[in-house]
């Protein structure tokens, strides 16, 4: 037996069915070593070694991967094929006790037959480089978040954290909603002349007054237009005709397919996330089983296989024509920033049509995978064409414009439209009679309108996506935790598709750019990518990166810390007396929210929770008094009596008031059920239709 080893459990059956006979698949659901969930775990002296321990809840999950790697012929590990993945390979191999030389690293871009046979003949070595740069990232990300987040703790709130691009990504938020409230409109007005020819009209922009672009900025501009050119003809100045064409758009990336999801479908972040990843683990296929239908899709390359070009040429041809398909497979270029270690997004074959699909497919995953799907298959369709006109009238000294434009070959466009924000633009009409130069045309009406300049939208998560991909911050699988965790984090609202940075996220914001603006900005950040990549690409040490990063960064943890600003709330008053000094009590913000504290301190230390509206859940069983929920320093929910201090029983479970016929141990609520307490008795109490053996 050759045991291969994989992340994702829900890839185990689909995998199977291209493995056959004499393979067993164990999943490791996700990492099974990190560094340690509640200490630093960076030596800093000892050149930032990370300190990796067993994840807690995986100790059982290793015994039996250690039992059945013993008992295996072979091993064989084929977690997901990028540096997050090369890194659980890593620790898997040391958990294992593996040499550093054995051929043990298989990886596929597609869960497919082709795919996993070839992956199978050529196992490899595990890519130290790649697990270096996913280290560099991790301890970078670790140095950011436990350094600077205790700060943040002690000089705004409690509870808050920063992060490296998280903090960044924040502020891109902040500084749009900043530069949106500074932004003072400015008036301008728009011209529209409908000129009659025949019985067509057209409709035609102001463009130009003595041959320079003119914009009216007042009205007192519009007057003196519509003064000059009344009565007046207009003459058809110049027509140019064109070709244009239109290029099919490349395959999707994560964050294209992302933006793309959320503009086309409404389907926020998560929901393609969730979806994406079930299309790539496998899904049940009518007549098909469980298959993947997608390859990787956590890439930023535009490339595909020459074998999936070929494929798709073909289904066009067959479904479309050969019109549709470019004499040369349409070919795109990845950007140089990007990593190109996979695959675009695509179907793994074209033969399961989303229409095939549908009937098995949740709604969400239908939809995503035909905009992949028709996405992948405009690619590598010819271009759309278009018959372009293009108009300019004179009337006195201002120019007029229109633009005519009909389709003649509808190319890619047959099944992907690409999305545009706002398709309304002024002077842009269809088809257009025909006009000679020289023609004179009677004006019907002129109607000009008022507007005013807008001030840059707001980000949706699509955009916000698109400029951390443009700007270089984050890589494609971090665009969407990173902004989900600034809205789970209150740092940010969505105010209906639109992000917003709260109160908090734009304090937390000023804060750092007072204290961090040389790490958590845009172009550093982006800097450190491009330094990350170096290391799995140019071998740079992955420690001389992390140090050059501390160096700089240690004397601004030091100078933040020491200084004496703070943005906290200030404590607020309250009519409410102190029992031990008569001072009147503040309310104060703490680790575990709000509490009364004494105005009197330090000299009284008096504190007390909040005095909330009591929640009753049951009836003490000692004196029959309610029992009323409660909150532990720790911020741990239980239930003591109302009558406390003199009665002064509590229970972590609410309570019936009842005793157990058993033992007299008290009866608690667990769920539906009314149980003993006593862990030791089995006593359940019948429900009212059930009848006891009495």
């Amino acid at each position: 037996m050759k045991l291969v080893i994989i992340e994702s459990p829900f890839k185990r059956e689909a995998l199977k069915k291209y493995l056959g006979n004499g393979y067993e698949v164990f999943a490791t659901k996700g990492h099974i070593r990190d560094l340690p969930a509640k200490s630093f775990g960076i030596d800093l002296r000892n050149n930032f070694e990370p300190k990796y321990e067993i994840v807690p809840d995986k100790k059982d999950l290793i015994k039996e991967l250690k039992a059945k790697a013993d008992k295996a012929e072979d091993v064989l590990i084929a977690t997901d094929p990028d540096r997050e993945g090369e890194a659980i390979s890593w620790h898997v191999a040391n958990i294992l006790g593996f040499d550093k030389d054995k051929t043990c690293r298989i990886e596929f871009n597609e869960i497919s037959k082709k795919a996993v046979t070839k992956a199978l003949e050529k196992p490899r070595k595990i890519d130290i480089k790649l697990v270096d740069a996913q280290q560099a990232r991790r301890v970078l990300d670790r140095l950011v978040g436990y350094k600077v987040s205790p700060i943040l703790c002690k000089k705004i709130a409690p509870k808050l954290s920063a992060g490296r691009v998280q903090s960044v990504a924040l502020k891109l938020v902040v500084d749009r909603e900043i530069e949106i409230e500074k932004f003072v409109p400015e008036e301008y007005w728009t011209v529209n002349a409908f000129l009659k020819k025949g019985a067509s009209q057209i409709k035609a922009a102001l463009a130009t007054f003595k041959k320079k672009k003119f914009v009216p900025k007042n009205k007192e501009e519009v007057d003196k237009l519509l003064e000059d050119v009344k009565d007046k003809d207009f003459v058809v100045k110049e027509v140019k005709k064109s070709k244009t064409k239109s290029h099919a758009p490349a395959p999707f990336t994560t964050s294209t397919m992302q933006q793309d999801a959320l503009n086309k479908l409404g389907m926020s972040l998560a929901k393609t996330s969730s979806a994406a990843q079930q299309l790539y683990e496998g899904v049940d296929i009518k007549g098909e089983g469980k298959i993947a239908l997608i390859t990787y899709i956590r890439t930023d390359s535009v490339r595909v296989s020459a074998d999936a070009q070929n494929a798709c040429r073909e289904y066009i041809k067959n479904k479309f024509g050969s019109e549709f398909v470019p004499e040369k497979p349409n070919i795109y270029h990845t950007k140089d920033s990007a990593q190109d270690a996979h695959e675009a997004i695509r179907p793994i074959t074209m033969d399961i049509t989303p229409e095939l699909a549908k009937e098995t497919l949740s709604n969400d995953n239908y939809r995503l995978y035909k905009l992949i799907y028709e996405r992948f298959l405009a690619s590598q369709m010819t271009e759309a064409e278009y018959a372009s006109v293009s108009v300019n009238f004179d009337c006195e000294n201002y120019g007029f414009k229109v633009n005519g434009k009909t389709m003649e070959f509808p190319g890619y466009t047959s099944v992907y439209k690409e999305f545009v924000e706002d398709d309304s633009k002024e002077g842009m009409a269809g088809k257009l009679p025909k006009l000679e130069e020289g023609e004179i045309l009677s004006c019907e009406k002129i109607l000009p309108e008022q507007k005013f300049t807008k001030p840059p939208t707001r980000y949706t998560e699509a955009s916000l996506v698109k400029a951390m991909e443009e700007k270089g911050i984050g890589r494609p699988a971090t665009y969407a935790a990173t902004i989900t965790i600034l809205q789970s984090r209150k740092y940010t609202i969505k105010e209906s598709k639109y992000l917003v940075p709260t109160e908090l996220g734009r304090k937390i914001t000023a804060y750092l750019d007072q204290f961090f603006s040389g790490v958590i900005n845009v172009k550093f950040t982006a800097y450190m990518e491009g330094r990350l990549d170096d290391i799995a690409v140019k071998e740079e040490d992955w420690h001389s990166v992390v140090s050059s990063f501390w160096n700089g960064f240690e004397h601004l943890l030091e100078r933040a810390d020491a200084s004496s600003l703070t943005m906290k709330e200030p404590p607020k008053e309250t009519d409410i007396v102190c029992e031990k000094c008569g001072s009147k009590m503040l309310i104060r913000t703490g680790k575990f929210g709000e509490f009364l504290a004494c105005s009197n301190f330090p000299k009284c230390k008096n504190t007390r929770p909040m005095e909330t509206t009591k929640k009753i859940v049951g009836k003490c069983p000692e004196c029959g008094a309610d029992m009323v929920e409660r909150k532990s320093k720790r911020g741990k929910l239980y239930y003591s009596c109302d009558r406390y201090p003199d009665c002064k029983f509590m229970s972590w479970d609410a309570t019936t008031g009842e005793k157990c016929p058993k033992c007299k141990s008290p009866i608690i609520m667990k769920g539906k059920q009314e149980r003993c307490s006593n862990h030791d008795c089995d006593y359940v109490k019948p429900k009212n239709d059930e009848k006891t053996d009495a």
